[in-house]
This record gives C-alpha cells, sequence and structure tokens, in this order.
C-alpha cells in the first residue's frame, strides 16, 4: 500500500509529457501569458475544494514560490540562453531532488543505485534535448544561471512541501492561482492581456484549457501527493521519463523525427529508471508482531 505514491508520480509524469506539444501548438503566444492563463486557470478549477485550503504564510511562501519562481526563473532563462542549453540545465532538478534527499529526511539516505539511476537519467535527458550538440558560452552565463536557479528552485519546493506541517493537496489550487495572476500581472506590465485575448482563437483556446487541466493542473496536485506519500529518491529518478515520454508524444502528435541520438537518450532513461527505483523491486518488510 505504501508504494500507491508510484501512480501519483506517474501521472504528474504522463502529464507534464504532454507540456513540449501543447507548447509547440501555443508558441506564437508569449510563454508568461501561456503559463499565467493557465495556472489560473487550474486555480480557479479547483475553488471548489476551497474550504479544505490549509494557507498559513509559511505554505503559501513555500508554494507560491516554488510554482512562481520556478516559472519565472525558467522563462528568463530561455530569454537570456539558448533553449537547448537552458532546457538542460533545468532538467537538473530531478537529480537535484535525489543528491538533497539526505539532507532534508535522515531516513532516506543516498545509495549508489539513487545516484547512479538519477545520473543516467540526465545524461538521457541531455541526449534527447540537445541531440549531441551543444555549446555553452560564456556570453549567456546569466541565462545559465537562472535556469539552474529554476531547476534549484522546483526540487527545493518539492522536499520542502513534504517537510511542512501537512497540509490537504488541494491547497496547492491557491499555489496555481496566485501564480498564475503574478504571471498575468507581470505580462500585463509589458503586454496587452486583451489584444493577446483578442487574438486567441478556437484550438488555442482549448489547448490552454487543456494545459490548465494537466500539466499546469492536476500534475501539481498529484505530485504534491506522490511526495507526501513517497520516497523522493525514486519519484526523481522514475521523473526522467518525462523527456522520453514528452518526445514519444511529439514523434506520434507532431511528426517529429526519432534519431539515433534520441534512441540512446531514451535507453539511458529506460535504465536509470530501472535502477533508480530497484527500492520498487524489493518485498514490503512487513512488521513484527509477538
Amino acid at each position: 500500500m505504501k508504494r500507491l505514491y508510484v501512480p501519483l508520480a506517474l501521472t504528474s509524469i504522463l502529464l507534464w509529457s504532454f507540456l513540449a506539444y501543447f507548447g509547440a501548438s501555443l508558441k506564437h503566444l508569449p510563454p508568461l501569458f501561456v503559463t499565467g492563463s493557465a495556472l489560473t486557470l487550474s486555480g480557479l478549477l479547483s475553488l471548489f475544494r476551497i474550504k479544505y485550503w490549509k494557507l498559513t504564510p509559511k505554505i503559501l511562501w513555500v508554494g507560491v514560490g516554488g510554482i512562481f519562481g520556478y516559472h519565472f526563473f525558467y522563462f528568463s532563462a530561455l530569454h537570456d540562453a539558448p533553449a537547448v542549453e537552458a532546457n538542460l540545465l533545468n532538467y537538473l532538478w530531478p537529480l537535484f531532488i535525489v543528491l538533497f534527499t539526505p539532507l532534508f529526511f535522515h531516513e532516506h539516505p543516498l545509495r549508489s543505485t539513487h545516484a547512479a539511476g538519477a545520473l543516467l537519467g540526465f545524461i538521457g535527458a541531455g541526449l534527447i534535448i540537445t541531440q549531441g550538440h551543444v555549446h555553452f558560452s560564456s556570453s549567456f552565463s546569466a541565462g545559465y544561471l537562472l535556469a539552474i536557479l529554476a531547476a534549484l528552485t522546483w526540487a527545493l519546493y518539492s522536499l520542502t512541501t513534504k517537510r511542512l506541517p501537512h497540509f490537504p493537496s488541494s491547497t496547492v489550487g491557491a499555489f496555481c492561482l496566485i501564480s498564475g495572476l503574478l504571471s498575468l500581472f507581470i505580462f500585463s506590465m509589458h503586454g496587452s492581456l486583451l489584444d493577446i485575448s483578442r487574438r486567441l482563437r478556437g484550438p488555442e483556446c482549448l489547448y490552454l484549457l487543456l494545459l490548465g487541466l494537466g500539466p499546469l493542473g492536476l500534475a501539481f496536485f498529484t505530485w504534491d501527493a506522490a511526495l507526501k506519500r513517497g520516497d523522493p529518491r525514486v519519484i526523481g529518478a522514475l521523473t526522467y521519463l518525462t523527456p522520453l515520454l514528452s518526445t514519444l508524444i511529439l514523434v506520434k502528435l507532431g511528426g517529429h523525427p526519432l534519431t539515433r541520438t534520441t534512441g540512446m537518450g531514451m535507453i539511458a532513461i529506460i535504465l536509470g529508471a530501472l535502477i533508480g527505483s530497484r527500492d520498487l523491486f524489493r518485498p514490503e518488510k512487513k512488521p513484527y508482531l509477538p
């Protein structure tokens, strides 16, 4: 029963796998507008659970700081550095979760299988994202730093919420709503919300709705529930399945080619997920009953 957190984590991973496809379909719209709209929609749709929200200054600070902070740093990184290198550095966050877990939870020491699994996953993600071609330039150092800050923000958010006094996962709706409104406010300082809204067509509205329901909606709730119930070291290793599934979706739905380098990356990710989640295949210890 304790391993029920795995389906919850895999639900988030599957939903996040559609992020690249939806992003490609909405690429002509400002990213901050897309993110703000989807997060706001997600928060509004969760208002029916508002009576279960548990908001304290600390919980609010961690939740909004994590969700808003991550997206702010990530999109800032894409603005100040090439997308390939920024995405590669951003995908350090699952590795950070695995490496930082023992610092937050002494009952979860770092084992070689967890570290090896996460490292293989990062290598696999790197192959898929860069296609074996990566070039770091000192002129983009600010953007690289922002991408690393995004990865650190999400890893610290994920681990810190597990340490906070218990709050229902429905509270994540408040995090999404406030983060979405903040994103839209910042966008409105540089662009016109009304002009963008008028340019939206039917398919774009549908993609924004699906984005708010899934990758920037339900995924955050199941992620919170999984981390509260499970082993962050295993979840971190499994998370590298996201770029693998994302690529398969782009190949199937978006007509993208499947290259040899991508295939090698997928193999590395699968091996990493198997090695990093090795604990799942060990029989659970039954409590001793005298």
